[in-house]
């Protein structure tokens, strides 16, 4: 098991990372009867494709003697109705200044946009997604 799931009412739920017992808690949006207190389910999926794919990219980055220390993604959830879902999610990452070849770049920027949940996503789910280079 990965986690367990208690609803708490007033459309408010927290999960509990079994591993490390983690414990978060997701609202409905504000748009949708919620009080958007603490992130939406939809809010999680759009940052799980920010997270992952700075992971990734973190993950090769050690095997390349690169730190990406510093880096920083912006998220952002669009959604669309009929049936209401995400549909797009933007994800821009902004890097440090740091000195490293374009090649190295395009590696770590193809490492990002293959990262599992950017292949777990809908087709029909546009991602967006912008590199920053300083």
């Amino acid at each position: 098991m990965t986690s367990s799931i208690i609803y708490l009412g007033d459309l408010r739920t927290e999960s509990t990372h079994i591993q490390s017992g983690t414990k978060i808690q997701t609202d409905a949006p504000v748009d949708n009867h919620g009080k958007g207190e603490v992130f939406s389910p939809t809010d999680m999926v759009a940052n799980s494709l920010g997270t992952c794919m700075v992971t990734t990219m973190g993950i090769k980055a050690l095997s390349m003697d690169i730190d990406l220390k510093g880096t920083e993604a912006e998220v952002t959830k669009v959604m669309v109705a009929a049936p209401r879902r995400i549909g797009e999610i933007k994800v821009a990452i902004h890097f440090p200044k740091m000195d490293i070849s374009e090649k190295d770049k395009t590696i770590l920027e193809k490492t990002a946009l293959a990262c599992p949940v950017a292949a777990s996503l809908s087709p029909d789910l546009i991602q967006t997604v912008s590199f920053e280079w300083k």
